[in-house]
């Protein structure tokens, strides 16, 4: 272990990477990055902005809606200073201090991400399987409090983070494999004990990802099963189609989750570019879709658009 000054030696700075193998079409890269936050940013945006100016959106399934946008917009923020630095102006360098507050940052917004879904599926259950309690069940109070809660669990777990990354010594360089910061990426440049920073992360992702990919689960059981009570085939088809926007958002995001863990499980011998593309779809993918999901999925967002289009012609 080295130590300077009787402290764990850390770089003053780490040197991002960009996409291995594709520094010629640097300039190619940093366009469709430019073109997927422009995506992200509008859509987010516009849906936030419809929820708030249409009465019609003013009810408890636009209100997640809109948390999720606004998570998306965080997730988006969190990763573009180093992205546009590096991509377009070539600038790969980022304070070790700096590096960690995105981190912290970057794991926060994705994890929200994984519970604002779980709510959203909340909210299909009680819309499908008990609609005559819809209402009483989801007031704005307890949408307001279901928000703080996944906030709190997010910003509490993750909390310890970047002082389990500051206590170690980084010896094996200071070059990091992606154009932002994330934690298994700073793991692989540091030199001291990592096992406390692998299993807490190993309890993190159990702890959010694997709760909240179960319970959403086992909502779309009970969903299904209440739809198949329905006589009507016709009625059967509204329920489902008023979940297939969550649906899509779910596998928009749980989707490149599991590609990135298969991948590091079953073929670690796959090129870097596959390592960086993977995380890349995972962190930029979902902020991007989600609005245009929304938007084509769902009648009243869709209306809410056209109307606000044709009223910016007339």
């Amino acid at each position: 272990m080295l130590i300077l000054n009787g402290t764990p030696f850390q770089p003053a700075t780490l040197q991002l990477t960009g996409i291995p193998g594709m520094q010629a079409g640097q300039a190619w890269v940093a366009l469709v990055f430019c073109i997927l936050y422009l995506i992200s940013i509008i859509g987010n945006l516009t849906i936030l902005a419809l929820v708030i100016k249409e009465p019609a959106l003013h009810q408890p399934m636009y209100y997640f809606l809109s948390v999720l946008s606004l998570n998306d917009l965080g997730v988006s923020f969190s990763t573009l200073p180093t992205v546009l630095a590096t991509f377009c102006f070539n600038y790969r360098h980022v304070g070790f201090d700096a590096c960690l507050v995105q981190m912290f940052f970057i794991h926060t917004f994705s994890f929200m991400e994984s519970g604002i879904l779980l709510a959203m599926s909340f909210d299909r259950f009680v819309a499908i399987c008990d609609p005559l309690r819809y209402a009483t069940v989801l007031t704005n109070n307890r949408i307001l409090a279901m928000g703080l809660c996944i906030l709190a669990k997010s910003f509490t777990t993750l909390f310890p983070f970047p002082f389990l990354v500051k206590r170690l010594p980084f010896c094996k360089g200071n070059v990091l494999h992606h154009s932002y910061c994330l934690h298994p990426d700073l793991m692989k440049v540091a030199c001291g004990d990592i096992h406390v920073n692998n299993i807490y992360g190993l309890f993190v992702v159990i702890f959010t990802y694997g709760i909240d990919s179960t319970f959403i689960l086992l909502s779309y059981v009970l969903i299904l099963r209440a739809v198949l009570a329905i006589a009507s085939q016709e009625q059967q088809l509204k329920a489902l189609n008023t979940c297939m926007s969550h649906i899509c958002a779910v596998l928009a995001f749980y989707v490149p989750i599991i590609a990135v863990s298969m991948i590091h499980r079953f073929w670690k011998s796959a090129p870097p570019v596959v390592h960086v593309m993977m995380s890349n779809v995972y962190l930029f993918v979902p902020p991007m879709l989600n609005p245009i999901i929304y938007s084509v999925k769902t009648r009243e967002i869709h209306r809410g658009i056209l109307k606000v289009f044709y009223k910016s012609q007339s």
